[in-house]
């Protein structure tokens, strides 16, 4: 099997601990995590786990059923790019006199259909949200100017199918 682009969400109550034993389980199969992201999810009183790994299928179903024996967690899905829509955000600080001086900057936030989200004296701040070699082409544009910083956050998903999540959930309190 070879190796591709996975995304793994979980369901879980919101407890102390369990993002450490969750980032455990890749730890021990050598599975790095690309991007995390935890959020309040559509359901009140429940978070969710965004993770992306490159890995097998193989690999990848083994973990999801790792995570979903954690007490606290609800569920856990996990589903390929082809089926999910994503997206990542990004901050780059720049030297503020390149704003006036290069006209290429502006050029180039335009096209990236970024947006400049602060201007002080000495830096400005463009946001750039899209997919993660979206970022990485703006990343290497800006480049040669300088950044002053960057930052880049997880990724954000939704699947493209309807999640049964809520369903799940409405019987899994019945049982309670």
């Amino acid at each position: 099997m070879e190796k591709q682009w996975f995304t793994i969400s979980v369901y879980s109550e919101n407890n102390v601990g369990l993002l450490n034993r969750i980032s455990g389980i890749f730890l021990k199969r050598h599975i790095n995590i690309e991007s995390l992201n935890v959020s309040k999810s559509e359901i009140d009183e429940v978070s969710k786990f965004t993770i992306v790994v490159n890995t097998t299928e193989k690999w990848v179903h083994n973990i999801v059923g790792q995570i979903e024996k954690q007490i606290e967690v609800i569920k856990a899905f996990y589903h390929t790019d082809d089926e999910t829509i994503y997206q990542e955000s990004a901050l780059f600080k720049i030297a503020s006199n390149l704003l006036f001086d290069e006209r290429q900057i502006q050029n180039i936030i335009k096209e990236n259909n970024s947006q400049i989200v602060t201007v002080a004296r000495d830096f400005f701040v463009i946001a750039k949200t899209g997919r993660r070699h979206e970022i990485d082409e703006m990343h290497e544009e800006l480049k040669p100017f300088g950044i002053m910083q960057f930052v880049r956050s997880g990724r954000i998903s939704v699947t493209k199918d309807i999640m049964q999540i809520t369903a799940l959930l409405n019987e899994f309190q019945e049982h309670e």
